[in-house]
């Protein structure tokens, strides 16, 4: 999947405004909205992408429970790994390539957190609801201690 700049911004202006059709909201367009929102407002992103999150899945007719909806932990993991990643970007990389060489990384797997977690540790209630550090192999980024 490639995005223009113009589709980057939009992506994520429609994940905030929850006007993003369902079925559109997939690994890609997760990955990009958050790298989007790394580059354009990143202060408080662990605190407020949660929320974000979870009013969309909401809007959207889905629930956030103990086996769907948000995941806090995949979330911190990919947030931490994200504002990393756009860190080391160089000045004046376009929000189009960004998204472009994110989605060509090993982020760009859905796949990714397993090989950080077992499945069963990952999609634990605990991994759910709150953080749970990996059992596999440790993070290259993990998130801020205190999510």
């Amino acid at each position: 999947m490639t995005y223009t700049d113009d589709e980057v911004a939009l992506l994520a202006e429609r994940l905030l405004d929850r006007s993003l059709p369902k079925d559109q909201w997939t690994h890609a367009a997760h990955l990009t909205a958050t790298l989007r929102l790394v580059r354009t407002r990143d202060r408080d992103l662990e605190r407020d992408l949660p929320d974000i999150i979870r009013a969309y899945n909401v809007a959207v007719g889905g629930v956030n429970d103990d086996a769907s909806g948000y995941h806090e932990t995949i979330t911190q993991a990919y947030l931490a790994a994200i504002r990393a990643f756009a860190a080391a970007l160089p000045p004046g990389v376009s929000d189009g390539e960004a998204a472009a060489r994110l989605l060509a990384t090993p982020l760009g797997d859905k796949a990714w957190p397993l090989s950080h977690w077992s499945r069963d540790r990952l999609f634990s209630v605990e991994a759910r609801r709150g953080w749970v550090d990996p059992d596999l192999a440790p993070l290259a980024h993990p998130p801020a201690r205190g999510v």
